[in-house]
């Protein structure tokens, strides 16, 4: 699992959004990248995250931001969510889960006492030149946006 810290190039990808299509992060190159990671569709945090980045979308996009969202779900998974959640933007299913190894995101989590096995909610700002940024790991899920545009210093 790699460690990977701001200033790093950020590793490079492809997978299967919700409506089937392969995203290949190379793509992007040249446009900033709002890349989260997060543990499971439908649930409560995940769902406030995706609906507070949905609520505040073409903020991002006005400031030249793409947003991607990956997790182990399903595409299947994935395109229920977004229907459901009116999402405007890509999310990739991780099942074999390389994309979340290569970004170091999954890992040990502790719930209610019990350990497992899971994806830390982590939040990644990558530059137009596939540098990272910023790495966010204490998401905020109800004012990610806010959240994200305080650290960028944007207005």
């Amino acid at each position: 699992m790699a460690i990977l810290k701001e200033k790093d190039k950020a590793p490079l990808f492809n997978g299967i959004n919700q409506e089937g299509n392969v995203i290949n992060i190379k793509d992007f190159i040249g446009k900033k990248i709002i890349l989260y990671f997060y543990p499971k569709d439908n649930t409560p945090g995940c769902t406030a995250q995706a609906c507070n980045l949905r609520d505040n979308y073409n903020k991002l996009i006005d400031k030249g931001f793409i947003v991607i969202g990956i997790s182990n779900d399903s595409d299947k998974s994935h395109k229920n969510f977004a229907t459901k959640h009116n999402l405007p933007f890509h999310l990739i299913a991780d099942i074999d889960k390389n994309i979340v190894n290569l970004y170091g995101v999954y890992g040990q989590k502790k719930f209610m006492g019990k350990e497992y096995m899971g994806i830390n909610r982590t939040t990644f700002i990558i530059s137009e030149k596939g540098i990272i940024e910023h790495i966010i790991n204490k998401v905020d899920t109800k004012n990610h946006t806010q959240q994200i545009i305080e650290i960028l210093n944007l207005k």
